[in-house]
């Protein structure tokens, strides 16, 4: 479990507890419905913040999902001038919300970009959420992901630093309470996944890259 899963989650389960306490002393049905409803929110929360470990793939041209959740597009467009191909990834409040490095590779630029907070699923959120957008160039080229705030997640935790290397499957950071993930990589890129698919961070390959043709 990320550890900021225990900052949210310990008082639920304490104000749960204490609720279930007093219910047993003095068998009010108000006490144990609050004592229901804060046991069943801590559940939650404690869910939300879970970090399970994942197998990496091993294939060296393989580009891996950075997020858990559903595709939700595919397009060709431009990033700074050049041409992308962008998938995006939508993260639902039941999905695991940590992170991963798509490529392994040195962080060459982070940006932090104020915006709105639009519902994640919506294809403007790419370009008007709040987010955070990071570039890793390595042996398999360069990728950019941008982490996307949606309509209930208010915060983008980025752990890195410019120039830290990053392994493929690294965990980077997590986005709270439902958001969005997009990966923008060179159009020689072949993805092996479509609309609709559902990926896990660290262990769903989405293409294949072919960093001599860039």
């Amino acid at each position: 479990m990320v550890k900021d899963g225990y900052w949210y989650g310990l008082p639920l389960v304490l104000i749960a507890g204490g609720t279930m306490g007093f219910w047993l002393r003095e068998r009010s049905l108000f006490l144990l419905i609050v004592a229901i409803l804060f046991a069943i929110l801590s559940i939650l929360v404690l869910n939300f913040f879970r970090d399970p470990e994942r197998l990496v793939p091993a294939e060296p041209r393989a580009l891996i999902s950075p997020a858990d959740g559903l595709i939700v597009q595919l397009a060709e467009e431009e990033f700074e001038g050049r041409p992308v191909r962008r998938l995006s990834i939508f993260m639902s409040v039941l999905d695991v919300h940590v992170n991963r490095a798509p490529i392994a590779g040195r962080i060459k630029a982070i940006q932090y970009k104020k915006g709105s907070f639009r519902v994640a699923s919506q294809a403007l959120a790419s370009l008007e959420n709040e987010q955070n957008v990071f570039t890793l160039e390595g042996p398999q080229g360069v990728v950019v992901v941008k982490q996307i705030a949606g309509l209930l997640a208010r915060r983008i935790v980025f752990w890195k630093r410019m120039g830290d290397s990053l392994a493929r499957g690294e965990r980077v950071g997590m986005i709270k309470f439902g958001s969005r993930v997009d990966v923008l990589v060179a159009p020689t890129v072949e993805w092996c996944v479509k609309v609709g698919d559902r990926v896990r961070a660290g262990s769903s390959i989405l293409g294949t890259t072919n960093p001599q043709a860039d």
